[in-house]
């Protein structure tokens, strides 16, 4: 019953506004829904700067590598943000969170954690397409929530996650390091192998 009121309420509230509400209640009190359809309308709610715009905002505060960018929805105060990990010339790793609504750095901070160091300067070392460039090649498929280095054997490329419009389905890509070209991931579950499969252009 708690939800059917929000909902209306919500419905009323867009149609007054001009359609400009956004309805985050789904779940409502009534335990019928739960906190993990919480996250999904704050994700999808803050979804107004983009992945590339986000890394590019945390480039220009702390200058180094993107190695990834992640829209958190489980931030301090249940504020979401990116969240984009940068890779200092110095070897050292910075996490920097980005409003998704206004693109401004909301805060940095160092990270002593120095493991796969090696191995993401080895990945990167011919690479041609950056973390930025990997998230707009994916745009295309719908909304990008996540972009991350993956560097691990000789199958390395950007691993970068989309949800399509209005709250869709998750869909898992992968982007060459040095073609940019996008095919579906081999582990979604969801490919249904038309978009091809692996970076081999790229190993």
């Amino acid at each position: 019953m708690k939800r059917n009121i929000v909902i209306a309420v919500v419905a009323a509230a867009a149609l007054v506004g001009g359609g400009t509400a956004t309805a985050l209640a789904v779940g409502g009190d009534d335990g019928t829904g739960g906190s993990g359809d919480r996250r999904e309308n704050v994700r999808q709610a803050a979804s107004g700067v983009t992945a590339a715009e986000a890394i590019a905002a945390a480039l220009k505060d702390t200058s180094g590598t993107a190695v990834s960018a992640e829209l958190d929805d489980e931030d301090e105060g249940g504020k979401a943000a990116w969240e984009v990990d940068v890779l200092a010339g110095d070897g050292t790793w910075h996490s920097v969170r980005v409003d998704p609504d206004g693109g401004g750095v909301l805060g940095s901070r160092a990270d002593d954690d120095e493991d796969g160091t090696a191995e993401v300067r080895a990945a990167l070392e011919n690479a041609s397409v950056t973390a930025a460039e990997a998230a707009g090649a994916a745009a295309g498929k719908g909304t990008v929530t996540s972009v991350d280095l993956d560097d691990d054997g000789t199958d390395r490329g950007w691993e970068v996650e989309t949800r399509a419009s209005g709250g869709g389905d998750e869909r898992d890509w992968r982007v060459g390091l040095t073609s940019g070209t996008v095919t579906a991931d081999r582990d979604d579950d969801g490919t249904d192998g038309s978009e091809g499969s692996g970076d081999s252009d790229d190993d």
